[in-house]
Protein backbone atom coordinates (compact mmCIF):
# COMPACT_ATOMS: atom_id res chain seq x y z
CA UNK A 1 0.00 0.00 0.00
CA UNK A 2 1.33 3.38 -0.55
CA UNK A 3 2.22 6.01 1.61
CA UNK A 4 -0.74 8.42 2.37
CA UNK A 5 -1.50 11.85 -0.32
CA UNK A 6 -3.23 14.82 -0.28
CA UNK A 7 -5.77 12.60 -2.17
CA UNK A 8 -5.24 8.71 -1.09
CA UNK A 9 -4.47 7.90 2.55
CA UNK A 10 -4.83 5.08 4.74
CA UNK A 11 -8.42 5.77 5.00
CA UNK A 12 -9.72 6.44 1.65
CA UNK A 13 -10.51 9.15 -0.56
CA UNK A 14 -11.58 12.06 1.00
CA UNK A 15 -14.94 13.73 -0.52
CA UNK A 16 -14.30 16.69 -2.51
CA UNK A 17 -10.90 15.65 -4.15
CA UNK A 18 -10.65 14.55 -7.87
CA UNK A 19 -9.83 10.96 -7.28
CA UNK A 20 -13.43 11.00 -5.53
CA UNK A 21 -15.32 12.65 -7.98
CA UNK A 22 -14.21 10.07 -10.56
CA UNK A 23 -14.77 7.14 -8.68
CA UNK A 24 -18.59 8.35 -8.07
CA UNK A 25 -19.00 8.70 -11.89
CA UNK A 26 -17.60 5.80 -12.50
CA UNK A 27 -19.64 3.75 -9.70
CA UNK A 28 -22.26 5.43 -11.32
CA UNK A 29 -21.44 3.74 -15.01
CA UNK A 30 -21.08 0.75 -13.36
CA UNK A 31 -24.53 0.70 -11.68
CA UNK A 32 -26.29 2.19 -14.79
CA UNK A 33 -24.77 -0.12 -17.06
CA UNK A 34 -25.38 -2.97 -14.91
CA UNK A 35 -29.30 -2.73 -14.79
CA UNK A 36 -29.84 -1.15 -17.91
CA UNK A 37 -28.58 -4.59 -19.80
CA UNK A 38 -30.14 -6.88 -17.06
CA UNK A 39 -33.97 -5.19 -17.03
CA UNK A 40 -33.57 -4.01 -20.74
CA UNK A 41 -35.55 -6.97 -22.09
CA UNK A 42 -38.64 -6.91 -19.70
CA UNK A 43 -40.90 -4.17 -21.55
CA UNK A 44 -40.18 -6.66 -24.83
CA UNK A 45 -41.25 -9.95 -23.13
CA UNK A 46 -44.81 -9.43 -24.64
CA UNK A 47 -42.94 -8.39 -28.37
CA UNK A 48 -40.87 -11.93 -27.79
CA UNK A 49 -44.01 -13.96 -27.12
CA UNK A 50 -46.09 -12.14 -30.27
CA UNK A 51 -42.47 -12.83 -32.57
CA UNK A 52 -41.82 -16.16 -31.64
CA UNK A 53 -44.88 -17.53 -30.84
CA UNK A 54 -44.37 -18.50 -26.94
CA UNK A 55 -46.56 -18.25 -24.01
CA UNK A 56 -45.41 -15.33 -21.39
CA UNK A 57 -43.48 -17.65 -19.23
CA UNK A 58 -41.40 -18.56 -21.63
CA UNK A 59 -40.39 -15.23 -23.01
CA UNK A 60 -39.94 -14.24 -19.44
CA UNK A 61 -36.92 -16.78 -19.95
CA UNK A 62 -34.96 -13.72 -21.49
CA UNK A 63 -34.86 -12.17 -18.20
CA UNK A 64 -35.11 -14.66 -15.97
CA UNK A 65 -32.17 -16.43 -17.18
CA UNK A 66 -30.11 -13.32 -16.49
CA UNK A 67 -31.68 -12.79 -13.16
CA UNK A 68 -30.79 -16.29 -12.53
CA UNK A 69 -27.06 -16.77 -14.00
CA UNK A 70 -26.00 -13.70 -11.92
CA UNK A 71 -27.50 -15.20 -8.72
CA UNK A 72 -24.77 -17.46 -9.21
CA UNK A 73 -22.10 -15.16 -10.15
CA UNK A 74 -22.14 -12.58 -7.86
CA UNK A 75 -20.75 -16.04 -5.54
CA UNK A 76 -17.47 -16.29 -7.57
CA UNK A 77 -17.22 -13.20 -8.43
CA UNK A 78 -16.99 -11.80 -5.28
CA UNK A 79 -14.37 -14.68 -4.15
CA UNK A 80 -12.68 -14.00 -7.49
CA UNK A 81 -12.11 -10.30 -7.39
CA UNK A 82 -10.04 -11.01 -4.39
CA UNK A 83 -7.46 -12.64 -6.69
CA UNK A 84 -7.96 -10.79 -9.50
CA UNK A 85 -8.70 -6.93 -8.56
CA UNK A 86 -11.48 -4.73 -8.65
CA UNK A 87 -11.00 -2.61 -11.02
CA UNK A 88 -10.06 -5.24 -13.71
CA UNK A 89 -12.84 -7.40 -13.09
CA UNK A 90 -15.35 -4.66 -12.96
CA UNK A 91 -14.61 -3.74 -16.81
CA UNK A 92 -14.42 -7.39 -18.01
CA UNK A 93 -18.07 -7.66 -16.47
CA UNK A 94 -19.60 -4.64 -17.98
CA UNK A 95 -17.81 -5.12 -21.16
CA UNK A 96 -18.49 -8.85 -21.83
CA UNK A 97 -22.18 -8.10 -20.89
CA UNK A 98 -22.53 -5.30 -23.54
CA UNK A 99 -21.11 -7.62 -26.27
CA UNK A 100 -23.34 -10.62 -25.26
CA UNK A 101 -26.66 -8.03 -25.29
CA UNK A 102 -25.55 -6.68 -28.89
CA UNK A 103 -25.45 -10.50 -29.46
CA UNK A 104 -29.21 -11.46 -28.41
CA UNK A 105 -30.12 -8.88 -30.85
CA UNK A 106 -27.70 -10.23 -33.72
CA UNK A 107 -29.55 -13.77 -32.76
CA UNK A 108 -31.79 -15.10 -35.47
CA UNK A 109 -33.62 -17.87 -33.29
CA UNK A 110 -35.17 -17.55 -29.58
CA UNK A 111 -32.95 -20.43 -28.56
CA UNK A 112 -29.86 -18.40 -29.48
CA UNK A 113 -31.35 -15.25 -27.72
CA UNK A 114 -31.79 -17.24 -24.26
CA UNK A 115 -27.96 -18.81 -24.49
CA UNK A 116 -26.33 -14.82 -25.79
CA UNK A 117 -28.82 -13.73 -21.88
CA UNK A 118 -27.36 -16.44 -19.39
CA UNK A 119 -23.72 -15.67 -20.86
CA UNK A 120 -25.17 -11.67 -20.25
CA UNK A 121 -26.31 -12.41 -16.48
CA UNK A 122 -23.50 -14.49 -15.70
CA UNK A 123 -20.63 -11.78 -17.20
CA UNK A 124 -22.98 -8.83 -15.20
CA UNK A 125 -22.59 -10.88 -11.42
CA UNK A 126 -18.55 -9.37 -11.57
CA UNK A 127 -20.64 -5.12 -10.94
CA UNK A 128 -22.58 -6.09 -8.03
CA UNK A 129 -20.36 -8.26 -6.55
CA UNK A 130 -17.29 -6.12 -6.80
CA UNK A 131 -18.47 -2.39 -6.92
CA UNK A 132 -19.60 -2.25 -3.18
CA UNK A 133 -16.18 -3.73 -1.86
CA UNK A 134 -14.13 -1.42 -4.06
CA UNK A 135 -16.02 1.57 -2.36
CA UNK A 136 -15.78 0.66 1.23
CA UNK A 137 -11.83 -0.17 0.58
CA UNK A 138 -11.40 3.45 -1.54
CA UNK A 139 -13.56 5.74 0.04
CA UNK A 140 -13.33 7.52 3.48
CA UNK A 141 -16.04 6.91 6.12
CA UNK A 142 -16.81 10.52 5.42
CA UNK A 143 -17.59 10.68 2.18
CA UNK A 144 -18.80 6.53 1.69
CA UNK A 145 -23.08 7.21 2.24
CA UNK A 146 -23.08 9.27 -0.90
CA UNK A 147 -21.02 7.86 -3.28
CA UNK A 148 -23.18 4.53 -2.49
CA UNK A 149 -25.90 6.46 -3.26
CA UNK A 150 -24.85 7.59 -6.66
CA UNK A 151 -23.97 4.01 -7.26
CA UNK A 152 -27.04 2.62 -6.27
CA UNK A 153 -28.83 5.88 -7.97
CA UNK A 154 -27.06 4.69 -11.21
CA UNK A 155 -28.68 1.34 -10.91
CA UNK A 156 -32.34 2.34 -10.66
CA UNK A 157 -31.40 5.32 -13.48
CA UNK A 158 -29.88 2.35 -15.66
CA UNK A 159 -32.64 0.12 -14.65
CA UNK A 160 -35.67 2.90 -15.77
CA UNK A 161 -33.94 4.29 -18.95
CA UNK A 162 -32.96 0.48 -20.41
CA UNK A 163 -36.89 0.09 -20.09
CA UNK A 164 -38.70 3.26 -21.34
CA UNK A 165 -35.70 3.44 -23.85
CA UNK A 166 -35.81 0.16 -24.69
CA UNK A 167 -40.23 0.74 -25.07
CA UNK A 168 -40.07 3.98 -27.38
CA UNK A 169 -36.95 2.20 -29.62
CA UNK A 170 -38.42 -1.02 -30.14
CA UNK A 171 -42.12 0.66 -31.39
CA UNK A 172 -40.83 3.31 -33.33
CA UNK A 173 -37.75 0.99 -34.68
CA UNK A 174 -37.28 -2.43 -33.80
CA UNK A 175 -36.32 -4.11 -30.71
CA UNK A 176 -33.03 -5.53 -32.24
CA UNK A 177 -32.30 -1.80 -32.84
CA UNK A 178 -33.22 -0.85 -29.61
CA UNK A 179 -30.92 -3.88 -27.91
CA UNK A 180 -28.14 -3.09 -29.73
CA UNK A 181 -28.31 0.52 -29.09
CA UNK A 182 -28.44 -0.60 -25.00
CA UNK A 183 -25.13 -2.59 -25.70
CA UNK A 184 -23.33 0.17 -27.89
CA UNK A 185 -24.15 2.39 -25.43
CA UNK A 186 -22.67 0.24 -22.17
CA UNK A 187 -19.79 -0.71 -24.08
CA UNK A 188 -18.93 3.27 -24.02
CA UNK A 189 -19.50 3.18 -20.50
CA UNK A 190 -17.46 0.61 -19.90
CA UNK A 191 -14.65 2.47 -21.48
CA UNK A 192 -15.18 5.55 -19.85
CA UNK A 193 -15.61 3.92 -16.59
CA UNK A 194 -12.04 2.04 -16.95
CA UNK A 195 -10.49 5.50 -17.76
CA UNK A 196 -12.16 7.40 -14.72
CA UNK A 197 -12.02 4.68 -11.90
CA UNK A 198 -8.41 5.09 -10.11
CA UNK A 199 -6.75 2.24 -10.06
CA UNK A 200 -7.20 0.36 -6.23
CA UNK A 201 -4.78 1.63 -3.49
CA UNK A 202 -5.91 -0.41 -0.89
CA UNK A 203 -6.68 -3.57 -2.16
CA UNK A 204 -4.78 -6.55 -0.64
CA UNK A 205 -4.73 -9.35 -2.97
CA UNK A 206 -5.00 -12.82 -1.90
CA UNK A 207 -2.28 -15.61 -2.90
CA UNK A 208 -5.16 -18.26 -4.06
CA UNK A 209 -9.12 -18.29 -4.18
CA UNK A 210 -9.19 -21.16 -1.25
CA UNK A 211 -12.59 -22.25 -1.67
CA UNK A 212 -13.21 -24.09 1.44
CA UNK A 213 -12.65 -20.39 3.40
CA UNK A 214 -15.67 -18.86 1.64
CA UNK A 215 -17.61 -22.26 1.65
CA UNK A 216 -17.06 -22.23 6.12
CA UNK A 217 -18.59 -18.61 5.67
CA UNK A 218 -21.39 -18.87 3.80
CA UNK A 219 -22.20 -22.09 5.71
CA UNK A 220 -21.51 -19.86 8.97
CA UNK A 221 -24.29 -17.12 7.97
CA UNK A 222 -26.90 -19.73 6.82
CA UNK A 223 -26.53 -21.00 9.72
CA UNK A 224 -27.12 -18.36 12.02
CA UNK A 225 -30.73 -17.73 13.50
CA UNK A 226 -32.05 -14.44 11.93
CA UNK A 227 -30.11 -14.24 8.35
CA UNK A 228 -31.78 -16.74 6.48
CA UNK A 229 -35.28 -15.26 6.98
CA UNK A 230 -33.81 -11.71 5.90
CA UNK A 231 -32.52 -13.89 2.55
CA UNK A 232 -36.11 -15.54 1.70
CA UNK A 233 -37.19 -12.07 2.51
CA UNK A 234 -34.95 -10.85 -0.39
CA UNK A 235 -36.53 -13.22 -2.57
CA UNK A 236 -40.28 -12.84 -1.87
CA UNK A 237 -40.01 -9.30 -2.23
CA UNK A 238 -37.92 -9.47 -5.74
CA UNK A 239 -40.20 -12.22 -6.65
CA UNK A 240 -43.34 -10.12 -6.05
CA UNK A 241 -42.02 -7.12 -7.80
CA UNK A 242 -40.70 -8.38 -11.14
CA UNK A 243 -43.53 -10.58 -11.10
CA UNK A 244 -45.48 -7.41 -11.42
CA UNK A 245 -43.50 -5.67 -13.52
CA UNK A 246 -42.76 -8.38 -16.20
CA UNK A 247 -47.00 -9.51 -16.66
CA UNK A 248 -48.29 -5.98 -16.36
CA UNK A 249 -46.95 -5.22 -19.73
CA UNK A 250 -48.97 -7.98 -21.35
CA UNK A 251 -52.28 -6.41 -18.80
CA UNK A 252 -51.72 -2.58 -20.50
CA UNK A 253 -51.60 -4.05 -24.06
CA UNK A 254 -54.88 -5.67 -23.83
CA UNK A 255 -58.66 -4.28 -23.72
CA UNK A 256 -59.92 -1.95 -22.04
CA UNK A 257 -56.40 -0.07 -21.55
CA UNK A 258 -54.71 -0.57 -25.16
CA UNK A 259 -51.64 1.18 -24.90
CA UNK A 260 -49.32 1.27 -27.08
CA UNK A 261 -45.36 -0.16 -26.61
CA UNK A 262 -44.68 3.11 -25.19
CA UNK A 263 -47.12 4.39 -22.81
CA UNK A 264 -46.50 0.69 -21.20
CA UNK A 265 -42.92 1.39 -21.22
CA UNK A 266 -44.04 4.62 -19.38
CA UNK A 267 -45.19 3.03 -16.21
CA UNK A 268 -41.35 2.38 -15.13
CA UNK A 269 -41.30 5.68 -14.66
CA UNK A 270 -42.54 4.68 -11.11
CA UNK A 271 -39.05 3.86 -9.97
CA UNK A 272 -38.40 7.75 -9.29
CA UNK A 273 -41.13 7.27 -6.53
CA UNK A 274 -39.04 4.07 -5.43
CA UNK A 275 -35.95 5.60 -5.22
CA UNK A 276 -37.37 8.38 -2.96
CA UNK A 277 -38.89 5.55 -1.16
CA UNK A 278 -35.94 3.62 -1.06
CA UNK A 279 -33.79 6.89 1.01
CA UNK A 280 -36.92 7.59 2.91
CA UNK A 281 -37.25 4.35 4.72
CA UNK A 282 -33.77 4.49 5.62
CA UNK A 283 -34.12 7.50 7.90
CA UNK A 284 -37.28 6.40 9.03
CA UNK A 285 -35.75 2.90 9.96
CA UNK A 286 -33.61 4.67 12.47
CA UNK A 287 -36.59 6.20 14.08
CA UNK A 288 -38.88 3.90 14.65
CA UNK A 289 -36.74 0.73 14.03
CA UNK A 290 -36.23 -1.71 11.03
CA UNK A 291 -38.92 -3.99 11.74
CA UNK A 292 -41.84 -1.55 11.94
CA UNK A 293 -40.37 -0.44 8.70
CA UNK A 294 -39.73 -3.63 6.80
CA UNK A 295 -43.49 -4.97 7.67
CA UNK A 296 -45.06 -1.73 6.77
CA UNK A 297 -43.32 -1.62 3.38
CA UNK A 298 -45.48 -5.10 2.52
CA UNK A 299 -48.38 -3.30 3.87
CA UNK A 300 -47.96 -0.23 1.26
CA UNK A 301 -46.93 -3.32 -1.30
CA UNK A 302 -50.07 -4.86 -0.79
CA UNK A 303 -52.34 -2.00 -1.10
CA UNK A 304 -50.88 -0.92 -4.22
CA UNK A 305 -51.41 -4.33 -5.41
CA UNK A 306 -55.08 -4.36 -4.93
CA UNK A 307 -55.64 -1.01 -6.92
CA UNK A 308 -54.39 -2.86 -9.79
CA UNK A 309 -57.19 -5.45 -10.04
CA UNK A 310 -59.39 -2.24 -11.02
CA UNK A 311 -60.04 -2.05 -14.84
CA UNK A 312 -59.85 1.59 -14.73
CA UNK A 313 -56.38 2.83 -15.95
CA UNK A 314 -55.80 5.74 -13.19
CA UNK A 315 -55.92 3.06 -10.11
CA UNK A 316 -53.73 0.94 -11.88
CA UNK A 317 -50.54 3.20 -12.81
CA UNK A 318 -51.65 4.41 -9.14
CA UNK A 319 -50.98 0.80 -7.67
CA UNK A 320 -48.42 0.22 -9.54
CA UNK A 321 -46.33 3.37 -8.06
CA UNK A 322 -47.80 2.49 -4.36
CA UNK A 323 -46.44 -1.13 -4.74
CA UNK A 324 -42.85 0.31 -6.00
CA UNK A 325 -42.33 2.30 -3.32
CA UNK A 326 -43.48 -0.76 -0.90
CA UNK A 327 -40.94 -2.78 -2.48
CA UNK A 328 -38.37 -0.26 -2.26
CA UNK A 329 -38.96 0.38 1.26
CA UNK A 330 -39.09 -3.24 1.65
CA UNK A 331 -35.56 -4.24 0.07
CA UNK A 332 -33.77 -0.89 1.41
CA UNK A 333 -34.57 -2.16 4.87
CA UNK A 334 -34.23 -5.93 4.40
CA UNK A 335 -30.98 -5.20 2.60
CA UNK A 336 -29.32 -2.61 5.16
CA UNK A 337 -30.47 -5.26 8.06
CA UNK A 338 -28.32 -7.79 6.22
CA UNK A 339 -24.79 -6.33 7.29
CA UNK A 340 -25.86 -5.15 10.84
CA UNK A 341 -26.79 -8.77 11.74
CA UNK A 342 -23.70 -10.73 9.74
CA UNK A 343 -21.45 -11.68 12.66
CA UNK A 344 -18.36 -10.56 10.77
CA UNK A 345 -17.37 -11.37 6.81
CA UNK A 346 -20.39 -8.91 6.12
CA UNK A 347 -19.45 -9.27 2.63
CA UNK A 348 -20.28 -12.94 2.26
CA UNK A 349 -23.58 -12.09 4.07
CA UNK A 350 -24.41 -9.35 1.05
CA UNK A 351 -23.78 -11.94 -1.56
CA UNK A 352 -25.90 -14.49 0.22
CA UNK A 353 -28.57 -12.22 0.14
CA UNK A 354 -27.69 -10.55 -3.63
CA UNK A 355 -28.12 -14.76 -4.67
CA UNK A 356 -31.30 -15.16 -2.81
CA UNK A 357 -32.59 -11.42 -4.17
CA UNK A 358 -31.79 -12.53 -7.99
CA UNK A 359 -33.18 -15.97 -7.24
CA UNK A 360 -36.03 -14.74 -6.56
CA UNK A 361 -36.44 -12.53 -9.64
CA UNK A 362 -35.54 -14.95 -11.90
CA UNK A 363 -37.57 -18.26 -10.44
CA UNK A 364 -40.41 -16.12 -9.06
CA UNK A 365 -40.65 -13.65 -11.81
CA UNK A 366 -40.67 -16.92 -14.51
CA UNK A 367 -43.60 -18.74 -12.33
CA UNK A 368 -45.80 -15.61 -12.77
CA UNK A 369 -45.95 -16.21 -16.23
CA UNK A 370 -47.75 -19.52 -15.72
CA UNK A 371 -50.50 -17.70 -13.36
CA UNK A 372 -50.91 -15.05 -16.78
CA UNK A 373 -51.53 -17.70 -19.06
CA UNK A 374 -54.23 -19.85 -16.89
CA UNK A 375 -56.03 -16.90 -14.97
CA UNK A 376 -54.56 -13.61 -16.50
CA UNK A 377 -54.03 -10.92 -13.72
CA UNK A 378 -56.39 -12.13 -10.93
CA UNK A 379 -54.96 -15.05 -11.04
CA UNK A 380 -51.60 -12.99 -11.00
CA UNK A 381 -52.53 -10.33 -7.96
CA UNK A 382 -53.11 -13.76 -6.28
CA UNK A 383 -49.66 -15.29 -6.63
CA UNK A 384 -47.96 -11.98 -5.97
CA UNK A 385 -50.21 -11.40 -2.43
CA UNK A 386 -49.06 -14.92 -1.19
CA UNK A 387 -45.57 -13.51 -1.80
CA UNK A 388 -46.11 -10.43 0.20
CA UNK A 389 -47.77 -12.58 2.96
CA UNK A 390 -45.07 -14.34 3.37
CA UNK A 391 -42.92 -11.71 3.67
CA UNK A 392 -45.34 -10.16 6.29
CA UNK A 393 -44.83 -13.39 8.49
CA UNK A 394 -40.81 -13.38 7.92
CA UNK A 395 -40.86 -9.70 9.33
CA UNK A 396 -42.70 -10.59 12.30
CA UNK A 397 -40.77 -13.36 12.71
CA UNK A 398 -37.44 -11.33 12.06
CA UNK A 399 -38.49 -8.83 14.64
CA UNK A 400 -39.59 -11.14 17.54
CA UNK A 401 -35.89 -13.30 17.20
CA UNK A 402 -33.88 -10.04 17.57
CA UNK A 403 -36.46 -8.44 20.32
CA UNK A 404 -36.03 -11.81 22.45
CA UNK A 405 -31.87 -11.31 21.71
CA UNK A 406 -31.88 -8.45 23.24
CA UNK A 407 -30.79 -6.78 19.93
CA UNK A 408 -31.53 -3.04 18.76
CA UNK A 409 -34.20 -2.61 16.24
CA UNK A 410 -32.96 0.87 15.68
CA UNK A 411 -30.07 1.76 13.33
Amino acid sequence: MSTASPVFSAVGVSPGSAAYRRISIALFLAGFATFSLLYCVQPLLPVFAEEFHIGAAQSSLALSLSTGFLAVSILCAGALSERVGRRGLIFASMTLAALFNVLAALEPGWHGILVARALEGFALGGVPAVAMAYLAEEISASGLGFAMGLYVGGTAFGGMVGRVGMSWLSEHLSWRTAMLTIGVIDIAAAAAFFVLLPVSRNFVRRASLNPAHHIALWRKHLGAPTLPAVFATGCLAMGFFVTIYNYAGFRLLLPPFDLSSTQTGLIFCAYLAGIVAATAAGALADRCGRGPVLLGGVIVAALGLALTLSHALLPVVLGIVVLTVGFFTTHSVASGWVGQLADGAKGHATSLYLLAYYLGSSVLGSWGGWFWQNGQWPSVAGFAFAMLAACAVLAMVIARRQGRAGAPLVN
